[in-house]
């Protein structure tokens, strides 16, 4: 038998002497290295007991051990749990009585707290940022090579969590095939080959940082200049020598407000990808006019990775995030039955790429993801004539005023078209006589636009019940670390404005 994902991603390359990483102090890592560092933390797993489908926790800094640890949890047949860095105390206390994990790794000074939470059977172990602690220091001393435990396509190969932001985190369980067929499918549609060089600066704990630009990169033997996070000037001395930039929004707009964004700088980058959150359609404008190129969106979630993608030959059009991925159905429905192109609905998906279900959540995973195998993403949207795809926004955000649905996506449009408004973000507060009311988050780039200046601009173009009650001047917008704008805590920020 073999290993499905470590067969396809990291086997492959133990004679390859290409080079795999470059990190932030200029230290090259190949392809072989990096292969035989993940036989040495496999075998630090073994001895430490992880048996195939046993859990690991990583809380742990973005560092090259932290990924040589998912190719060594993949290789033993465990299942890799990374975990947000900024998560407190008590919310890893909750993933870690939820997955019961047969092993933590996590920074020293958490360690002491982390064992308090841990049973007997649980081993701690410590990684920290310059690569020292007790899991580096176990992994140094063992051999480089790791008889690989087979694993087939429907075993597990990682359990990651949502934010969590309406109600308990829930662990969404992602087999090798799961991830396999995904990274696979982007390969060839983005035309990811060991002639591209990555510029990450994404976070690791996170399915875009980790198996959207990692798991395509290893597939490809692509080169990946590996930063522990965004630094604008670090991005901007590499754009001259890569060529693909995977990046949430705001890698974008950080671009644009620095000067030294020009043509030439990027004349050798092939592409720009975007996702995580949606991108405003006055930065995809912006960005092709300073650049002359046109951002990828895509789209996709922790349940089933990637879901749609604009092409790489053909429109990339703002505001849309393309077609459904080769070999991934996408329906738009409304009670589970499919509607009609130009009809708002939810967006169900059945694939290769679809979860097996929620960890110890038998009864979420059977209301969200259909015996037929399609997965209800929660998202609203729409599908043109010819299949693109293009989301209204999350069903929990959906605004019922007065009988009437109210789409934010709609307002926020309206809202980003007007001079002197950066962004926005329409929500709903519940209202004593219409049920809720809706209320608008502004960021402005001109202190002399009022609110009655952005009323008046908006009115014209908007139904009255779709009118927001209030205009919210603010800083910023919330957003968690993967850029998505936080609507639950605006609404619990403002839920007094409903009856004022």
């Amino acid at each position: 038998m073999t290993n499905t994902l470590y067969d396809a991603l990291f086997a492959r390359h133990a004679e390859n002497d290409a080079t795999f990483l470059t990190l932030d102090d200029g230290t090259r890592v190949s392809y072989r290295s990096f292969v035989r560092r993940i036989g040495q933390l496999a075998r630090v797993l073994a001895d430490a007991g992880v048996n195939p489908g046993d859990r690991i926790v990583v809380q742990a800094p973005k560092i090259m051990d932290t990924i040589a640890l998912y190719g060594a949890a993949v290789q033993t047949g465990a299942v890799y749990l990374p975990l947000n860095t900024a998560y407190t105390q008590s919310e890893v206390a909750y993933f870690i009585t939820d997955a019961a994990p047969r092993m933590v790794v996590c920074d020293a000074e958490n360690a002491a707290a982390v064992s308090t939470i841990c049973s007997a059977d649980t081993q701690v172990l410590t990684l920290a940022k310059d690569g020292t602690g007790s899991l580096s220091t176990a992994a140094n001393t063992c051999e480089g090579t790791f008889a690989t435990v087979p694993r087939g396509p429907d075993d597990l190969a990682a359990l990651l969590y949502t934010s969590g932001t309406t109600g308990r985190s829930k662990g969404a369980m992602m087999s090798h095939k799961n991830l396999l067929s995904n990274a696979q499918t982007l390969t060839d549609l983005w035309r990811i080959t060991s002639e591209d060089r990555l510029i990450h600066a994404l976070p690791i704990f996170h399915t875009h940082g980790l198996f959207v630009a990692l798991n395509t990169a290893l597939l490809a033997g692509a080169q990946v200049r590996f930063m522990a996070g965004f630094d604008i000037d670090a991005i901007i001395g590499e754009l001259p020598t890569s060529t693909l930039l995977m990046g949430v929004p705001t890698f974008y707009t950080r671009l644009l407000a620095d000067r030294r964004l020009t043509r030439d700088l990027v004349a050798k980058m092939r592409l720009f990808i975007s996702g995580s959150a949606p991108l405003l359609a006055e930065t995809h404008t912006a960005f092709e006019n300073r650049t002359g190129h046109r951002i990828l969106e895509r789209y996709g979630m922790t349940e089933t990775n990637m879901i749609t993608s604009n092409p790489y030959d053909g429109a990339r059009l703002a505001g849309t995030v393309g077609y459904a991925l080769p070999g991934t159905e996408v329906e738009i429905t409304n009670d589970g039955q499919p509607v009609g192109p130009g009809e708002i609905g939810m967006i169900e998906v059945r694939g290769d790429n679809v979860f097996q279900g929620y960890w110890n959540m038998p009864d979420k995973t059977a209301e969200e993801l259909r015996k037929n195998g399609f997965f209800i993403t929660g998202d609203l949207g729409v599908k043109s004539d010819d299949g693109r795809i293009t989301i209204v926004g999350r069903q929990k955000d959906l605004i019922i005023s007065g009988g009437y649905n109210i789409y934010p996506k709609e307002i926020e449009d309206v809202l980003n078209d007007i001079d002197g408004v950066v962004e926005s973000a329409v929500f709903g507060v519940a209202h004593p006589d219409f049920g809720e009311t809706v209320l608008a988050a502004i960021v402005l780039d001109d202190p002399t636009l009022t609110v009655e200046d952005i009323a008046a601009a908006a009115t014209p173009q908007l139904a009255r019940f779709k009118h927001p009650k209030r205009y919210i001047i603010t800083d910023a917008l919330p957003r968690n670390t993967m850029g998505k704008v936080q609507k639950n805590i605006l609404r619990e920020t403002y839920r007094e404005l409903g009856t004022a």
